[in-house]
């Protein structure tokens, strides 16, 4: 018997998910959670087998930090991330946190009680469109940001202007002007906007 937890904070989702689950004499739901906090507690408490991971709670804390912290945990379960988010960030994150696997909920039924099994076994479990992503990502180098022009991108993010910058940071406009040429050029970009969506995509912001 696999000993299942679901971590979402959408009841209707996990309603779902043990109704689906319910059909399957190997899988048991043995405890739902609806905060990252709630997950680490009944991983530690329950110690199922598999958790069943979303990423996004309302909280400051994500999928990723619960997973993080359930994987340090002694013999802890395997997490499998079950998520709409899919940006290469989010997928990257998950899997450097410890998870076994990242399907998304729009994933078929029997996709996800296949990957189930397989993170139970100890095996990876990605979806197909996932693991091409992941890997085409591991392949390629990433763009990196100094700490100074993170904080300014975050900044413009949050729709601060050049003088709002300046002056939150205590640099003059022209410092900003000139992280933000360093910034396009690193992100192979040529306007806020762009420089922005590209940070999120690929993990440097959130």
């Amino acid at each position: 018997m696999i000993r299942i937890v679901l971590a979402d904070d959408h009841p209707v989702v996990r309603t779902g998910l043990r109704a689906m689950l319910a059909g399957n004499p190997d899988l048991d739901v043995i405890g739902e959670a609806t905060t990252p906090n709630d997950a680490l507690a009944l991983a530690t408490d329950l110690r199922p087998d598999v958790m069943l991971m979303d990423l996004q709670f309302g909280t400051d804390q994500t999928g990723a930090d619960a997973t993080r912290r359930i994987r340090a945990l002694p013999a802890p379960p395997a997490v499998l991330v079950l998520t709409n988010y899919d940006t290469d960030g989010d997928i990257l994150g998950a899997v450097e946190a410890g998870a076994s696997g990242y399907l998304l909920k729009d994933a078929p039924p029997e996709e996800l009680i296949a990957a189930i099994r397989a993170a139970a076994a100890g095996e990876t479990a990605l979806a197909p469109a996932i693991a091409g992503r992941l890997l085409a990502r591991m392949r390629s180098p990433q763009p990196s940001l100094s700490t100074r022009e993170t904080e300014v991108l975050r900044l413009v993010a949050d729709g601060a202007t050049n003088s709002d910058i300046a002056t939150r940071l205590h640099i003059s406009d022209a410092t900003v002007k000139s992280h933000l040429v360093h910034i396009y050029t690193k992100l192979g970009v040529s306007s806020r906007t762009a420089a922005v969506a590209t940070a999120r995509d690929t993990g440097i912001l959130r």
